[in-house]
């Protein structure tokens, strides 16, 4: 069986000119976690999240 690749969503807040996206994609294995990444550099560094930690970073991040 070949893993299906996560499908990657622009965030709705990044802007329409692409100057400052950032995209998330949900990981299911080895235990589903969502990641997020700088859509100009999808090959750099991710941020990795279970999905309690999610839960609390989103009320974090929504106040910035």
């Amino acid at each position: 069986m070949t893993p299906v690749p996560p499908r990657w969503f622009k965030s709705s807040y990044s802007g329409n000119d692409d100057a400052d996206c950032v995209e998330a994609a949900i990981f299911q294995r080895p235990r589903p976690t969502i990641h997020i990444r700088d859509s100009k550099n999808p090959a750099g560094s991710r941020l990795a999240f279970t999905h309690e930690a999610w839960s609390e970073f989103l009320p974090f991040a929504e106040g910035r």
